[in-house]
């Protein structure tokens, strides 16, 4: 059995410029004291393409972690754009917050995040090159994937089962909310989020 549920999940400043930080509030609960600490990372998926473009925006240790519930905002800057190909600075991708313990990764939580223009003529003739300062960044809070893993949590060298299931609604896993405005001002359809999902999620 997991030592640690993750409860809650609140995407903060969402939508926001590109160059926003990305914050999330995160709660999770332990059901007994864990003496070694959480690793908690934000990645960001700069291509469906390949992994290399993956960025680590911040990693945090938070511990050791007493038994009860607990809650803190997780804060990382904005993706490099220089680490992003020019192609796919507009459009879908994904942003992950993972966590491990002793080295293992157990939970997976991933979002669609939506990059586009606010100005309509930018939308309707977008640039060669990209203007990072005049995209928006919207995460698609309502919408997120969650994958667990089991793990060996004490020291014992007993075999672990096969990594778990992936719950695209992530209930009753995870109960998520977010601001009222997030899901405005997406130009993206929901037939272009299915079709980028097999090869975006994958990194899920």
């Amino acid at each position: 059995m997991a030592k640690v549920q993750v409860n809650n999940v609140v995407v903060l400043d969402n939508p926001s410029p590109f160059f926003n930080p990305f914050q999330f509030e995160i709660t999770f609960e332990c059901i007994e004291d864990l003496p070694e600490d959480l690793e908690w990372k934000i990645i960001y998926v700069g291509s469906a393409e390949s992994e290399e473009y993956d960025q680590v925006l911040d990693s945090v240790l938070v511990g050791p972690v007493p038994a009860g519930r607990h809650m803190f905002v997780f804060q990382a800057d904005a993706a490099n754009p220089g680490l992003i190909p020019d192609a796919d600075a507009v459009g879908v991708t994904v942003v992950l917050i993972t966590c491990t313990y002793r080295a293992q990764e157990f939970i997976r939580v991933g979002y669609y995040v939506n990059n586009d223009h606010t100005d309509p003529e930018l939308r309707e003739n977008p640039p060669v090159k990209p203007d990072f300062t005049k995209l928006q960044r919207n995460i698609l809070a309502s919408n997120p994937r969650v994958t667990r893993f089991h793990i060996n949590w004490d020291d014992s060298n007993e075999k672990m089962d096969d990594s778990e299931n992936t719950n695209p609604n992530m209930q009753p896993i995870l109960t998520l909310s977010s601001l009222p405005s997030a899901s405005k001002g997406l130009s993206v359809t929901g037939n272009s989020l299915h079709r980028m999902s097999d090869s975006l999620m994958n990194c899920m």
